[in-house]
């Protein structure tokens, strides 16, 4: 008899109604043992979503599936109630979701905790994508108003160069430029790359979204032209929690291939920096591929360390 038979694993295939605050609930007495959020942004915004979604033992274990907004290979995102830990539901669990999903669906382990390890390694499955969180303090940044230099241990912002002007989300009229900017900047990134209206929508109307924290970089029009978005740098707030004081975040970084090698990425990373820290955050955290070298050399010469690691198995 299989984990699956014998545990008892249920598929549901549309919304979760009632169901999706009590798997919330779950998620985040997970969270509050292991130190890590068990299900990312987008999940937890599926969990309103027509899924698939898996549970096993009785509800015990829940685990989401994602397809990646380009059409790409299915992500798995998984967890167990810590209480019914150690009963092989996680093994059954992350069975039955990898099934579902499909061929070359991969499944998350946030924190890559040594539990989520064992089980990839008695199902066989191998590490193809690591995701490493880095975090600074920002109690040493200085904020927008003060003189250059004062109290910052930051390189000094580059000045904004000739051509180009740095302002904050508009609005709705800025998004078809977001959307074509960030799909050719992640053309290659699974969950990033192929947004459409859809994905900016669900950002833009999230209880977070300050449009102040959005930065855009325009290239100045000739003539009658219109100005060109080169990049943008869309900063978040995650907000206090019993655990943890408010956090920054350096959410996306996008520069479109015609801006690249203007300086304008760390432009607009110092200007998004330099918000949070006026915000009297003390810490910011982002989110980079392990395999990313470029970007790793820019945010770690900016004072960022690898605070977490997150790993992506498949089978």
């Amino acid at each position: 008899m299989s984990d699956a038979t014998r545990i008892g694993v249920e598929v549901v295939r549309g919304a979760l109604g009632e169901r999706a605050v009590q798997v919330a609930e779950l998620a985040a007495a997970a969270e509050r043992v292991d130190g890590v959020a068990p299900l990312s942004e987008q999940f937890r915004i599926a969990l309103d979503g027509a899924g698939p979604h898996v549970f096993a033992g009785d509800g015990a274990g829940y685990a989401g599936i994602v397809t990646a907004p380009g059409g790409g290979p299915a992500a798995v995102e998984a967890f167990v109630d810590p209480p019914a830990r150690g009963r092989g539901i996680g093994r059954a669990l992350v069975v039955a979701a990898l099934d579902v999903a499909g061929e070359g669906a991969t499944v998350w382990a946030h924190g890559d905790l040594p539990a989520a390890r064992a089980v990839a390694a008695e199902l066989g499955l191998r590490t193809v994508r690591e995701l490493l969180q880095l975090r600074r303090p920002l109690g040493g940044i200085r904020p927008a108003r003060s003189a250059p230099g004062a109290g910052s241990d930051l390189p000094a912002a580059p000045r904004v160069p000739d051509g180009v002007t740095v302002r904050t989300y508009a609005g709705p009229s800025d998004d078809a430029a977001l959307l074509a900017v960030n799909n050719a900047a992640f053309a290659w990134h699974p969950e990033q790359g192929g947004w459409g209206q859809e994905q900016i929508d669900e950002r833009t109307g999230s209880d977070w979204f300050d449009p102040t924290g959005l930065f855009l970089a325009f290239a100045d029009p000739v003539g009658s032209a219109e100005p060109t978005l080169l990049g943008f740098h869309w900063t978040k707030v995650h907000p206090a929690t019993e655990e943890e004081p408010a956090l920054g975040e350096v959410y996306i970084v996008a520069v479109a291939p015609e801006g690249q090698g203007r300086g304008l990425g760390r432009l607009l990373t110092a200007r998004g920096l330099d918000y949070l820290a006026a915000r009297g955050l003390a810490e910011v955290e982002l989110y980079v591929e392990g395999d990313n070298h470029a970007a790793l050399h820019t945010y770690r010469r900016l004072g960022f360390t690898e605070y977490r690691r997150d790993a992506a198995y498949a089978r």
